[in-house]
């Protein structure tokens, strides 16, 4: 069955229960993408068309019940030969072996687990749908403390017919008294069987047992329970008293509806519970024991009816001696009969006694449940039935639960097995280990490019945050995690990063400042720098006057600076050897304002320029000029050449 297609929707994955008359599932909705529970029909009922009916109409059934105490129903069908439900997949473990393997609850814990049942049962007799088979193997614990009542398979509405007249579906220790004896049922019926879930949550055992269904079901009909706190004295008095009256006889006498045994439950809880009477009433001494048929084994068993003696009426006299007419000769008949039956009871009992001697492995038991124990406890509590052997015990891979514990065992749950046989378990050894696969290298690749590059390795692709790459393209891969190469387990996340371009920042503005503090400026921010050099009226020698780019830029983009030479400078007249008033007249023609001083000179004829203090300067710069004075009238006719200098006020200003 497993990996198998049902309704060309629901993926069959591994097997996670067995009832009565279904195997249970882990599936995967492949429309929604969701876990789901499938129940499939097993092959020998699917043939019967009362029991497809009964299929069909627990889907119908659980589907109306809408309530957080109620596993949802999504879906069935049919498929070939294949009947199927689908259904919420609950994470948890069944009451049943929370109880086996944790022992009695607490009595707060057992009335809120019963406040909840009853709240499910509430909503199931609104839509006239009676469960009919509450018991603790049908409520699913879950991780959240809250339960789900599941299995509406033998559920059904008030007006069905799908039962025969002569018998009735059910479970022997949790059958109500008119269940066994085939009578109209209704909601009290459910109220009776939550009563002995509670019992058994509160004392950690039911309150009848027997060899077998019959001698369990003549319990239910003609025993009182031992109360509850004479099995467990921690177990509340209050509660005791709820529980009791659940667990009346006479269904009158029980809590007349779910809702009605909610508010009681919920008063508990607060602590403001009222007297609960007629929990304790008993039954009468002597009761007739009425016959029942052989019943087969099962973990839902068939029960043939139980009649009782019919109720006394008031009656004439003369009605009373037809009466008693017509019983002695009924006595005599019911005489004749009961020696027959008794006799054929009598060479059964003898034969089976003498075989049991002889052959003591036909006796039968029940298989318990193994299904969520450990390795160990579940071994630990085949050697200690000292009925069941060990069978093999065999290890495989599930995705949904947890390693060391059982996950199937063969014969199931609720056979009726002879003495001595092996339990054949199978553990489970955790998830399967993902297969080591090789990461792609997806640079350059386009989102849907890597999606699909990953998937064909079996690796699952997620975006990450967007990064600068100037050498990627805008929207494509540059960069992943893990890297490509690199080994990853299959069914991995490899995250990747699209580029975003060139990094464009805010370029800092490094004007005023010296070359040398604008270069470490820039390069920090992450440009590249180029030096040019140029004049500046305005700006020092060595510092930057001007740069380009401003505002933002890529990362990486090279910034230009301009760095001051100073002052632009122009080439001075020559005016050497002219005379004043010609060289004042140059230096003007060029910008060039002059100062004037003079000296003696025996070779450089009067009013003649000597000499002249730049050749080039600032434009607008002063110009000092020296002018000859001719010879120095106090060496004159002296053999000497000494010049001597006077200066005079400057002109041109």
């Amino acid at each position: 069955m497993a990996e198998r297609v049902l309704g060309g929707r629901y993926t069959v994955q591994d097997r996670i229960g067995t009832g009565g008359m279904a195997i249970v599932y882990r599936g995967l909705d492949e429309v929604l993408g969701r876990t789901v529970a499938i129940k499939t029909m097993l092959p020998q009922y699917a043939a019967d068309p009362s029991f497809a009916a009964r299929f069909k109409q627990e889907a119908q059934a659980a589907a109306a019940l809408q309530s957080p105490y109620i596993v949802s129903v999504y879906d069935w069908g049919k498929d070939g030969d294949t009947y199927y439900i689908v259904m919420e997949y609950l994470r948890g473990t069944d009451l049943k072996s929370g109880i086996r393997k944790h022992g009695a609850l607490d009595s707060k814990k057992v009335a809120q687990i019963g406040s909840q049942i009853a709240q499910a049962l509430s909503v199931a007799h609104r839509h006239d749908i009676i469960h009919r088979d509450i018991k603790p193997q049908n409520i699913m614990v879950q991780p959240d403390g809250n339960i789900k009542v599941m299995d509406f398979g033998i559920a059904r509405a008030k007006n069905s017919h799908l039962t025969t007249d002569n018998s009735v579906l059910g479970t022997a220790h949790y059958v109500s008294p008119e269940q066994t004896q085939g009578k109209e049922l209704g909601p009290t019926t459910d109220i009776y069987s939550l009563g002995i879930v509670m019992y058994e949550a509160a004392t950690g055992r039911v309150p009848f047992d027997g060899d077998d269904a019959i001698s369990v079901a003549l319990k239910q009909v003609n025993e009182q329970p031992v109360p509850p706190t004479a099995v467990n004295p921690a177990v509340d008095s209050a509660l005791e008293s709820i529980i009791l009256k659940c667990m009346q006889k006479d269904p009158k006498d029980r809590f007349q509806t779910a809702d009605e045994l909610y508010h009681v439950l919920r008063d508990y809880l607060a602590g403001r519970l009222a007297a609960v009477n007629n929990a304790t009433e008993v039954l009468p001494a002597n009761p007739v024991v009425p016959a029942i048929a052989p019943i087969a084994a099962s973990s839902t068993q068939s029960l043939p009816r139980i009649d009782t003696a019919e109720h006394i009426k008031p009656q004439t006299a003369t009605q009373k001696a037809q009466q008693e007419a017509d019983a002695a000769m009924k006595k005599h008949k019911r005489r004749v009969a009961l020696f027959s039956i008794l006799g054929v009871i009598a060479l059964i009992a003898a034969i089976v006694g003498v075989y049991a001697l002889v052959n003591p492995s036909n006796q039968k038991r029940e298989v318990p449940n193994y299904l969520s124990m450990t390795e160990a406890d579940a071994l630990k509590a085949i050697d200690e039935s000292e009925f069941f052997k060990k069978g093999s015990v065999k290890e495989q891979y599930s995705s949904t639960v947890e390693k060391g514990v059982v996950m199937d065992q063969d014969p199931d749950s609720g056979r009726m097995v002879a003495k001595g046989t092996k339990i054949n378990l199978v553990i489970s050894k955790g998830k399967e280990p993902a297969a080591t696969v090789k990461v792609p290298n997806l640079t350059g690749m386009s989102p849907s490019q890597a999606d699909k590059a990953l998937s064909k390795v079996g690796l699952v692709g997620q975006a990450g945050d967007s990064v600068y790459d100037e050498n990627v393209s805008v929207g494509l891969v540059a960069k992943q995690s893990p890297a490509g190469g690199s080994e990853a387990k299959a069914g991995d996340t490899i995250t990747y990063q699209l580029s975003k371009g060139k990094e464009s920042v805010d370029v800092p503005s490094v004007v005023g400042q010296d070359a040398d503090s604008a270069t470490s400026t820039l390069k920090d921010a992450g440009f590249e720098v180029n030096v040019s050099y140029g004049d500046s009226e305005t700006v020092q020698k060595g510092y930057v006057y001007d740069q380009s780019p401003t505002g933002s830029a890529d990362k990486g983009t090279t910034v230009t600076i301009y760095v001051s030479n100073g002052p632009k400078t122009v080439s001075v007249p020559n005016v050497v050897g002219s005379t004043a008033d010609d060289a004042k007249g140059a230096l003007e023609a060029e910008g060039f304002k002059y100062n004037l001083t003079y000296q003696y000179s025996s070779s450089v004829a009067q009013g003649t320029v000597v000499s002249q203090s730049a050749t080039s300067a600032k434009s607008g710069a002063t110009i000092t000029l020296v002018i000859s004075n001719g010879p120095d009238p106090a060496t004159s006719g002296a053999n000497t050449n000494t010049d001597s200098t006077t200066t005079k006020p400057t002109g041109g200003q």
